[in-house]
């Protein structure tokens, strides 16, 4: 096993090498830049020179990139153009924003999708099985900008019992965090469920037919304990693999999720510095985001042997 990780955590280099080039040169491929965009209608061939030359934007790409990947081995993420600041010190103010929506999106996600999922394959083809799909269907369909403003409508404005925009944080606030976060958490949570539902009852189904179940049954145990205990322990295999998925679902779909409840997250920010040319901090963003979902890849690879004594890694 410690091979194994000690594998997988090397394949991490060329992994982020990969995604720091593509993300390093298809950003540059939108036209205008930083200084153009800084400055604004401000903006004379004097100042932009000036801060092409500050940032060393005035440099070929490949010095570009070599210089910036020299920091970053050395954990140093550079200058925000737009806001002059520490690339790091931006980041661990916006990530406490980012997590705690995910924490509820995934808490959320699970409190709807297990009972659903578990439910509908048990009563398959009743009324809650034909609801449960056609709900997990809506949530798959339905687009996650478009379903925030929706229930921004519904819960802000029609029947205001949640606020509209802002954030406060759980653990200044518990109350009014979770007044805050709930709307954009409901949003992220509700898309992530819909898969987990589906998958959820087609793992469940899959099991109930197996032989061990019908023993189980035969020798007595109730209904609920042949569910629970040897059917959902037995079927959780692939449904760890796709909340894995979907938690890069959350960090992606967190973007648009956080421009539209106006929350001071990593994916506002990554938005704004998109569209004012603020190449390190994009640059720092989409690195962070690959590192965390190739982390989430490894713990459920290892959870895997740890929830089925089968499955070895030696």
């Amino acid at each position: 096993m410690k091979r194994y990780i000690i594998k997988r955590l090397l394949q991490l280099i060329p992994t982020l090498i990969g995604v720091s080039i593509i993300t390093f040169f298809l950003i540059r491929l939108a036209p205008g830049d930083p200084a153009t965009a800084i400055l604004g209608i401000n903006a004379t061939p004097e100042k932009v020179e000036y801060i092409n030359k500050v940032y060393r934007l005035d440099q070929p790409l490949p010095i570009q990139y070599l210089s910036w990947m020299g920091k970053v081995f050395k954990l140093d993420l550079g200058r925000s153009i737009l806001f002059n600041q520490d690339i790091t010190e931006l980041l661990l103010v916006r990530i406490p924003v980012s997590f705690q929506l995910a924490l509820f999106a995934m808490l959320i996600s699970l409190l709807i999708s297990l009972p659903s999922g578990i439910i509908s394959a048990v009563k398959r083809n009743t009324l809650f099985d034909h609801m449960a799909r056609f709900v997990a269907f809506l949530g798959i369909s339905i687009p996650g900008f478009w379903l925030g403003i929706l229930l921004l409508y519904l819960f802000g404005v029609l029947v205001p019992l949640f606020p509209l925009y802002g954030f406060k944080s759980i653990f200044n606030d518990f109350s009014a965090g979770i007044n805050h976060i709930f709307l954009p958490a409901l949003t992220l949570g509700l898309a992530l469920a819909a898969m987990v539902t589906r998958m959820t009852r087609s793992s469940m189904l899959d099991i109930l037919h197996e032989n061990y179940i019908t023993t189980a049954r035969s020798k007595g145990l109730i209904e609920r304990a042949v569910i629970l205990k040897h059917a959902f322990n037995n079927a959780i295999i692939p449904i760890i693999t796709v909340v894995g998925v979907q938690l890069g679902y959350i960090l992606g779909g967190s973007v648009l999720v956080e421009v539209v409840f106006a929350l001071p997250g990593l994916g506002r920010l990554m938005v704004d510095s998109i569209f004012k040319r603020d190449y390190p901090v994009v640059q720092a963003i989409v690195l962070l985001y690959a590192l965390i979902f190739i982390l989430i890849n490894l713990i459920v690879d290892l959870l895997y042997a740890y929830l089925d004594p089968r499955i070895s890694y030696e």
